[in-house]
């Protein structure tokens, strides 16, 4: 057994840790707030954290981790009955929340602790061990009720090593992101993370370009967002040389959550010649690849298995993908101790996400190039077209849309088509409203770029695209699935 976070008792009090807007801990600080907490919920078995942008959400994660008590992660967008079924299923003893934070109903029926970010107490020694439950984090729900996934302790440090080891994360690095804290990324990644390498981080509360310029320039060398973000500083960079010098400066620019488009990547590294860097991760699984900070950063692809991590692409009967040819489509199974240990009081579920030598069925379709770098082309069930006997990923067409003038937004999902078994559907967003490219134009663009049998057969133009709170698609709105 290990500790997660050696800084709080080994290194310097005065070292910063936190900081949301003008509100700010240190080491020391955050390591007394935490003992405070932990001492009021060290007899509960789970807690639920009403995950907001604030101090409070990151101290009462660490005091539940310190406590060994597993922390339940509250989205505070979701609807009463999301919220409810969640409440339902993990049972936790309480919930902890910033003071004054308004609950809604389900939620308000727990008993309530609410945290004081500047509280004073002792940490108590860690008596959990690696496998026990450290989070249990709920997926998004596109195939039935959310379902919790349970996260060990292990799958943390590993993961969270792993990304030390690939992107030379230590201590010295400050990172600033406004991601949200109730999902992997934002809170494992981005709140844990620094704090596991001694670091600090510095959260935007709500994500601006301004935002992310001040604190690059303000010190900050790692910076984490979703493709939504970085589409709005690609967006924003030509107006504004300050930002593209902000981000000249920094060490580190990842995306994650989603695959950044092509055209997003090339935008970004003209302005200010650096490479945004994509890893690829699951709630269930945290984080399986990414592009190493001294390797290549290779727009489109999500770089090679990180340490620890066993990858393999499989066929729809189960044998292995064997050609490393970029070409050659897979679902990807991993194995390793970043997994999670199963859905809370759902065995079933279990049983059928794992294979029997114990590989995680992600559902997620690839293609390796000969070097070993993966390339996500979909999931399984959205984005994985089977047209004139192809097994077609819609990420790349998405990709070639993108990269028409005409397109600022697009997806790609395919429907039932009695010749070809299914036809490629492109739902975009144009660039100019009052002018909408046609079908006969993208269909050529897209043909020219990739293959004939790639080409969109239907076209559907919107006013937005629906995504949810991570900037992901969701592609079952618009007709798929």
């Amino acid at each position: 057994m290990s500790t997660l976070f050696p800084a709080l008792t080994d290194g310097p009090a005065d070292r910063p840790a936190l900081r949301f807007g003008g509100r700010s801990l240190t080491y020391g600080e955050l390591a007394a707030a935490a003992g405070a907490t932990a001492a009021r919920i060290r007899e509960a078995r789970r807690v639920a954290v009403w995950a907001t942008p604030a101090l409070e959400t990151a101290v009462a994660v660490v005091a539940a981790l310190a406590a060994g008590v597993a922390a339940v992660p509250l989205n505070p967008k979701s609807g009463e009955k999301e919220l409810g079924h969640i409440l339902s299923d993990s049972a936790p003893d309480a919930v902890l929340a910033a003071p004054g934070a308004e609950l809604p109903a389900p939620v308000r029926d727990l008993p309530r602790g609410d945290v004081d970010a500047h509280g004073r107490g002792a940490l108590p020694e860690e008596h959990a061990g690696d496998g026990d439950p450290a989070l249990v984090v709920y997926t998004s729900g596109t195939t039935g009720p959310p379902k919790g996934a349970v996260l060990p302790r292990r799958a943390l440090a590993t993961t969270l090593d792993a990304l030390a080891d690939a992107w030379r994360w230590t201590g010295d690095d400050v990172l600033v992101h406004g991601l949200p804290l109730f999902h992997v990324h934002g809170l494992v990644l981005g709140v844990l993370g620094p704090l596991r390498r001694g670091g600090p981080v510095r959260h935007l509360g709500r994500f601006t370009p301004e935002g992310v310029a001040r604190e690059l320039r303000g010190g900050a060398t790692m910076l984490f967002g979703v493709p939504t973000m970085y589409h709005r500083i690609a967006e924003a960079l030509p107006g504004d040389p300050e930002l593209a010098e902000a981000l000249a400066g920094a060490r580190l620019l990842v995306s994650g959550s989603a695959a950044l488009p092509v055209h997003d990547h090339e935008r970004i590294a003209a302005a200010t010649g650096r490479r945004v860097i994509e890893r690829y991760g699951m709630t269930e699984t945290l984080m399986n690849t990414s592009v190493r900070a001294d390797g290549e950063a290779r727009p489109g692809t999500v770089g090679v298995p990180l340490p620890g991590v066993e990858l393999r692409l499989v066929e729809d009967d189960g044998t292995p993908v064997t050609a490393y040819d970029g070409e050659s489509v897979g679902e990807i199974q991993v194995r390793g101790p970043n997994l999670f240990t199963g859905y809370l009081g759902r065995p079933d579920a279990t049983a059928a996400a794992f294979t029997a030598d114990g590989f995680f069925r992600t559902g997620d379709m690839a293609v390796r190039d000969p070097d070993g770098y993966v390339r996500i082309v979909g999931r399984r069930t959205t984005d994985l077209i089977k047209s004139g006997g192809y097994k077609i990923g819609a990420g790349e067409i998405e990709n070639a849309l993108l990269e028409h003038p005409g397109v600022r937004e697009a997806a790609v999902t395919g429907e039932p088509d009695a010749d070809l078994g299914e036809r490629i559907v492109a739902w975009i967003v144009p660039a100019d409203p009052g002018a909408p490219p046609g079908l006969d134009e993208l269909a050529g663009h897209v043909a020219g770029r990739l293959a004939p049998h790639k080409r969109p057969r239907v076209l559907h133009v919107l006013d937005t695209l629906p995504r949810n709170d991570m900037g992901k698609i969701m592609k079952r709105a618009l007709g798929r699935g």
